[in-house]
């Protein structure tokens, strides 16, 4: 019963946007994530993608995608990222699910899951001041965003698990950029281990990184050579 984590599969089965205009690393990237998760993952196995499922834009389009990966072995929790624009309410996405047969894809949205001695928790973040899109109230989305990690992180504890892991699409700190709010949430709940993707094609960076006493790993599904990285 292992832990695995990989983001932004940004699958496109519906309309098929390719993905090698990005690098060649992204040549065959849905070929390559069918292969590892049928090499390395069971069923018994949890894989957590924290977001940039699919590009997608209407719930309908998305269920090729969503289906590819419910076909894959192990449970799947998804989160929302930037390019989600299929996202609908949960009851939405739970009622396609229902009448679709999608039965290993659970969503991570103002909750948590117990996966081992593990507590799942997250939520999609947002971009740096010099990144966000014109005309956004920044402050507004990063206190929802706040909100939202707070009452996963809380769902966490209700788990009684051993240790909280945080899956954000987006990094919280990177470079000169810094989420203070999202930070100190990450230190009121005692969160060692955060999981982050959204960066693309960062091949030269650690892995890992240490700030303030927690460790911010990269997931995006191009660093990681598209294979799920097992959580120890």
């Amino acid at each position: 019963m292992a832990l695995y984590v990989l983001a932004d599969t940004h699958l496109s089965l519906q309309n098929d946007k390719p993905m090698d205009i990005f690098g060649e690393r992204w040549h065959g990237h849905t070929e390559k994530i069918k292969y590892f998760f049928e090499k390395d993952i069971t069923n018994d196995d949890t894989v957590v993608i924290p977001g940039d499922v699919s590009w997608a834009l209407t719930l309908e389009e998305a269920l090729p995608d969503l289906k590819f990966l419910d076909a894959l072995p192990g449970k799947k929790i998804v989160g929302k990222g930037n390019h989600d624009y299929w996202w609908s309410t949960a009851a939405k996405i739970k009622k396609l699910f229902d009448e679709n047969g999608v039965t290993s894809i659970s969503l991570l949205f103002n909750n948590a899951y117990k996966v081992g001695r593990f507590a799942v928790c997250g939520t999609r973040g947002w971009f740096s001041d010099a990144a966000s899109p014109a005309g956004v109230d920044r402050p507004k989305i990063v206190a929802r965003e706040v909100g939202r990690l707070k009452r996963s992180l809380e769902a966490g504890v209700n788990l009684g698990a051993e240790e909280p892991l945080a899956f954000l699409h987006f990094p919280p700190v990177f470079g000169d950029f810094l989420c203070r709010e999202l930070l100190d949430v990450l230190h009121e709940y005692g969160v060692k281990r955060c999981y982050f993707g959204h960066l693309h094609g960062q091949y030269g960076i650690p892995k890992s990184f240490d700030f303030e006493g927690i460790s911010f790993t990269i997931v995006a599904s191009d660093y990681l050579q598209f294979r799920p990285l097992k959580i120890e």
